[in-house]
Order: C-alpha cells, then structure tokens, then sequence
C-alpha cells in the first residue's frame, strides 16, 4: 500500500488497465511483485504465490527459465538495439514459418494489440473494403478499434466494426447480405473468453463454417491467438480445434515474458502485407527474439503442450471433485490448459471472490474474473498443493454462503 500510494501521485489510477486493484478484489489481493521463479512469485511484502495467471499468458515455461534467460543474455551482451535488424529476426522468422502449415511469411512485433490491428489493416488493403466482423464480447487488444473501454473513442473508430454472437452463422450470414462486398476481415479467438463470464467453445462445424463463410465472400480469416497461442498446439490453436485461418496473432506466451509478438499469412496476403506500415524503435530488439527462439525450442523438445493439458486437466477435476466434496456447485470452462472457474449457483460474483481471495491469502493465486493460465514449470505436486489449498477456500465459502 505505501507503493500504492507513491503511484497514486505520479501514475493515473496508480496501477492502470487489467492489472489496476478493481479488477481482482481490493486489499486481498497483492498490488505489487518483487521477484519470481518457476511456477512461484513474491510479492513486495514477501509473501509468495503459486502461479496461476502467469503474467496474464506469457510464463508459458514458468517465471526466469534458464535457457530461455540465458539466451537473452548472450544476445544482450552482443546487443540489443541497433540500426538495423539482426540476423536473430530471419531465423525467428523462418522458425515460425515452419511451426504454423498455412504461413508463408511472418512479421514480428512487440504486443497483441499491434498484430491484430495490422493485421485488419492488412486485410482492408488486400481486399479494398472497410468493414470488419468480430464476435460480441471478445477481445482483441486495447487499440480503438476493439479496446473494451470507452474513454478517448469517437464514433468513426467503430463505425466498419460490426459483431455476431459467437457460435451464431446465422447471424454472421445476416451481416453478409447487410454488408455484401464490404466486409474485409472476420477476426476470431479460436474460443470465446470474456472476462467475469465463462469461456465458450465453438459449437460443432462453426469455426469450420467461419472458414467457409470467409472463403465464399473473399473475406480475410484472422486468428487471434494471443492468448491461448502455443497452450494448445505449438503450431497455432487453429490444429487444435481443427479450421484454417489466413493471418494468425501471436504474442504473450511467444518470449515466455520477453515483449514479442508476430503476424504470420498466406502467401496470396505478402504483398498487401508489405504495403502496410509496421515499425517501432524497439521492434527490431534482438534480445526478445532471441528469448522466442529458446522458448519455442524448449517448448517443442519437452513436449510441453502436452504437459500443460495434463496438468490443467489435473487441476480442473480436482476443483470440480473438492467443490462437490463440499456440496457446492462450479462451473470450469475453457481448455484444460487455460481454465476458468465459476460457481454455477450465482451471478454477483461474491463466492467467485471469496473464493480467490481466500486461495490468494494462503498463496494460490486463481484469478476471479479472468481465466487462468497453466505453465509447463508446475508439477503434479505443485497442483495437489494448490487442490489442497482450495479445499480450504472451498469451506470458507460453504461456511459464508451454504450450497
């Protein structure tokens, strides 16, 4: 708190967006860290968590992997930012061509919001059309185009953004026919992860019935994957759940906590992609793509995809299990690998967040209102750990609230 207060006089909101107090629960959860290592992190006060948010995505490989930190070393004591770009961008480069079957290019950039909103502007000029569809409640970065907040917009910044309902074609058909010819880009998640609400999967043959749509209107199909990117197949969420897209976003878990991210397309978008502006002073930093290509490589040779499903899969059936132990009621949605929990009997989110805040205090660290992420750096004993402990909080909510 007396670092919340120091910020409060120098920083607007003190700690802004998804980080800012109000969107966990104030004063039970930690304002500010000090240090981390594998699946665990300190707070300032010294208190330490098992990790369940892993930055928001990013600490796929658990908090200061060492091969992934060592190769960030020996690139920043070469050099990090200069002139020009290394060669540790072509090889990033032609890596992640080879990880994703549909790409034939990539760019690199620094975070989501970049690459998806170049992306809509990649489509706009291959295309020549205006008006972009995206799906109700999802999310998409903080650019005016999709950003969830309101402050600073006007009305043109979403006048060609126009939203279906997930898992509804009829619906995105209906804007087929209102804007027929129009319409440049249909951005996704692979599924539906609104914050406070549960995670969606596509229903059967929707995402494949996107793939159709887009393909039969001349419309470019981009995966959003900034998210859930590398948690569910190291070469791209769209192997998972079985579609194809025409431009995928990467970013979080890319560098394992290095700022990177990328664009990667099809071969017929090179051209459109070349003529749309894509800098930054810092884009070119070899350090964050030296990181990506450590953290892709250890990714792939320890299998860790698979382990993060197994692990996620341990912990949601074990909440499920401890919750009925209690006679309570949840509800986990989303793939094992990034999972959300809600209890299934409320809708004001109270025993959601005595819940959490309960885990928090004896050092879980569950997310109440964003879904979670699982890390390769946990073991089966950090998750019995973490059941345990919910156990606990399972019986502080049975004893608040009842069944």
């Amino acid at each position: 708190m007396e670092w919340f207060a120091r910020a409060s006089k120098v920083i607007p909101a003190g700690i802004y967006g998804h980080a800012a107090p109000a969107a966990m629960v104030p004063l039970e959860f930690p304002y500010y860290a000090a240090r981390a290592e594998g699946c665990r992190y300190w707070d300032v006060d010294g208190r330490e968590y098992l990790d369940f948010l892993c930055g928001y995505g990013p600490m796929i490989l658990g908090h200061h992997h060492p091969e992934v930190e060592e190769a960030a070393e020996r690139q920043r004591r070469l050099g990090d930012c200069f002139n020009h770009p290394t060669p540790v961008m072509v090889e990033l480069a032609e890596r992640l061509v080879a990880l994703v079957d549909f790409a034939d290019w990539a760019v690199l950039g620094k975070n989501g919001s970049d690459m998806t909103t170049w992306a809509v502007q990649v489509a706009r000029e291959f295309t020549r059309r205006k008006k972009v569809l995206r799906a109700r409640q999802s999310y998409h970065g903080s650019h005016s185009w999709c950003t969830p907040g309101h402050g600073g917009l006007i009305d043109e910044d979403r006048m060609h953004v126009h939203e279906f309902v997930w898992n509804d074609l009829d619906g995105v058909e209906d804007l087929a026919k209102k804007y027929r010819g129009q319409i440049a880009a249909l951005i996704i998640t692979p599924f539906l992860h609104p914050p406070f609400m549960d995670s969606e999967l596509a229903a059967p043959g929707f995402l494949a019935g996107l793939e159709g749509f887009c393909r039969r209107e001349g419309i470019v199909f981009i995966l959003d994957d900034v998210r859930a990117g590398f948690r569910l197949d190291l070469g791209g969420s769209h192997r998972y759940f079985g579609f194809e897209p025409d431009l995928i976003c990467f970013s979080k878990a890319l560098g394992n906590g290095h700022p990177i991210s990328a664009t990667l397309g099809r071969r017929e978008l090179r051209v459109a992609a070349s003529k749309v502006f894509l800098t930054g002073s810092f884009w070119y930093s070899a350090v964050p793509m030296a990181a990506a290509l450590a953290c892709l490589r250890v990714l792939e040779r320890d299998g860790a995809v698979a382990h993060i499903l197994k692990m996620g899969k341990l912990l949601t059936e074990g909440l499920q299990a401890g919750a009925a132990r209690q006679g309570l009621q949840v509800r986990i949605s989303g793939p094992p690998s990034l999972p959300f929990m809600k209890f299934s009997n409320e809708t004001n989110l109270l025993r959601q967040q005595r819940f959490c805040a309960e885990a928090v205090r004896r050092g879980v660290f569950f997310h109440p209102h964003h879904n979670w992420f699982i890390s390769a750096a946990l073991k089966e004993a950090d998750v019995q750990l973490a059941l345990k402990i919910a156990d606990e909080a399972f019986g502080v909510v049975k004893a608040e609230f009842g069944n």
